[in-house]
């Protein structure tokens, strides 16, 4: 059994319902490294904060191949297990979506999100075959490549307001079938609706958490399994950005610096 194995056997067993796998979205090799120095147990990369960070908008428009570049970066930039967020998996069909997967794991990757949220013209999400078929996909490349992966089936109903906790049961069970390890179910913190879910979801189950969420002991005793900060962290970390250059340009001062990360910590660290 080799690194690359043991570490995703590790991953699969983090996800724990009531221990939840605590997850700080990271966008590049520093930003992993800055989590796994505060005592993260894995690390998860935000599709938004890569796209961001390379120039593209979020939703299916950056390329795989810069999409997998992030992945190796920051697979190689810590010891720790590394899930990627691929979007709808960067294809159109369910083996483009697997030839993403298999370059994934070849980058390192011991997980992967993959959303069922549709970008563009035509209904808001793709139909449940249809998803289920690229699941199936995703599996059957991990299984190709010997690796557990673990697939993590995001349900975009509430963060699209398309349904409620029957249709995302409803599809959670068809993605389940189809070869998902979990469930990601974004947009939806409030306690009686998460428990509900997790109580119906025989998977462990991820929310997405931020300001005005429950903090992670209360989601804990709610039965999640993972809790993701998505792409808060880049947006707060661009949010400092956009501060020091307003303060700079009109007041001329510079307080928006004044917490930062100092020049010889962040070079320390980078140096591995």
């Amino acid at each position: 059994m080799n690194e690359h194995h043991t570490r995703a056997l590790h991953f699969r067993s983090l996800h724990v319902p009531g221990e939840p796998l605590v997850l700080v979205n990271a966008w590049d090799a520093a930003s992993a490294r800055i989590v796994a120095a505060a005592g993260a147990r894995a690390i998860a990369t935000t599709s938004a904060g890569v796209a961001w960070s390379r120039g593209a908008p979020d939703g299916d428009a950056l390329g795989r191949d810069t999409a997998v570049d992030v992945v190796r970066r920051v697979a190689a930039a810590v010891p720790l297990p590394v899930t990627a967020d691929i979007e709808s998996g960067y294809g159109d069909t369910a083996d483009e979506v697997a030839e993403t997967v298999a370059a994934v794991l070849a980058a390192g990757a011991v997980g992967v999100n993959v959303e069922d949220a549709r970008h563009g013209g035509g209904a808001p999400l793709r139909p449940v075959e249809e998803q289920s078929a690229r699941l199936a996909a995703v599996r059957s490349a991990a299984d190709r490549a010997g690796i557990p992966l673990y697939v993590n089936a995001r349900i975009d109903t509430f963060l699209r307001g398309v349904g409620g906790i029957e249709e995302t049961v409803a599809r959670a069970g068809a993605y389940l079938a189809a070869g998902a390890d979990g469930i990601f179910v974004p947009g939806v913190v409030d306690p009686e609706t998460v428990a509900a879910l997790a109580d119906a979801i025989p998977a462990p189950l991820n929310v997405l958490a931020g300001p005005g969420a429950p903090p992670v002991p209360a989601l804990a005793k709610l039965g999640v399994a993972r809790v993701s900060l998505g792409s808060a962290v880049a947006e707060a970390a661009y949010a400092v950005a956009r501060r020091a250059a307003e303060e700079a340009l009109t007041a001329g001062t510079y307080g928006a610096l004044a917490d930062a990360l100092d020049y010889g910590t962040l070079n320390e660290l980078m140096r591995g």
